[in-house]
């Protein structure tokens, strides 16, 4: 089976002046999912976007919400952004008290549910939770801003995690996406792709350019490079 690729734009570098163009732009441009970075200024050293901003953009865009929480306490604004339009809710474990308990929220609600592990977190979190997850999310700069440089060492935990789900894959029957967010870039993303990627979030390298149709096809063409 080919492998199949998806790249989520982050409006976290969009122009706040006008989200919901900028929405409906990306997503004509070829964007796969539309990546909205909640932070709020206790997890992480920033504050974004409420469900309120969410549930005003849901219209813009025809592809899925994946909708990334650094947000501590998570459970309440779990079931906020999935009844602003979240289609995937993605939260970092040292965010709940009880993991699981806030996975099985996210799936009871209708949404897919992921884990968000930063740089310094250890793969074997994942362990016990796999049969909730739809998505793994790899942080490859520390969250609470956009336009920060790709950590190299992500290349081996993407490797590490990309080997776990595959064992569960074949134990299960079921797949796991693996997504990769910060500093992903046209001359980088062939490389995270390589390492075990599937799904790529991208901020300031798409909205960062004029055309963004035509960064997201160059990132496509690297991206066609790595299958064989």
């Amino acid at each position: 089976m080919v492998q199949q690729f998806r790249i989520a734009p982050s409006i976290l570098s969009a122009d706040f002046a006008r989200l919901g163009e900028e929405v409906k732009r990306v997503t004509e441009a070829g964007a796969d999912l539309i990546h909205f970075d909640v932070m709020d200024n206790h997890y992480v050293p920033n504050l974004t976007f409420g469900p309120m901003v969410c549930a005003a953009l849901k219209p813009y865009t025809t592809v899925p919400v994946d909708v990334h929480l650094m947000v501590e306490p998570v459970d309440d604004l779990i079931r906020s952004f999935a009844e602003a339009g979240a289609d995937i809710i993605t939260f970092h474990p040292e965010a709940s008290r009880h993991i699981d308990r806030s996975l099985s929220l996210i799936k009871d609600l209708g949404c897919q549910a992921g884990l968000v592990l930063n740089p310094a977190t250890p793969v074997y979190v994942l362990e016990n939770v796999l049969d909730r997850l739809d998505m793994v999310l790899l942080m490859s700069v520390n969250p609470g801003f956009g336009g920060q440089s790709f950590i190299p060492q992500t290349l081996v935990k993407i490797r590490q995690v990309r080997d776990c789900l595959d064992i569960y894959k074949g134990e299960s029957g079921r797949k796991v996406a693996l997504e990769v967010d910060g500093g992903i870039k046209t001359d980088n993303i062939a490389a995270v792709a390589a390492a075990g990627a599937d799904t790529f979030v991208a901020g300031s390298a798409i909205f960062g350019q004029a055309d963004y149709q035509a960064v997201i096809d160059k990132m496509r063409q690297e991206l066609a490079g790595t299958l064989f």
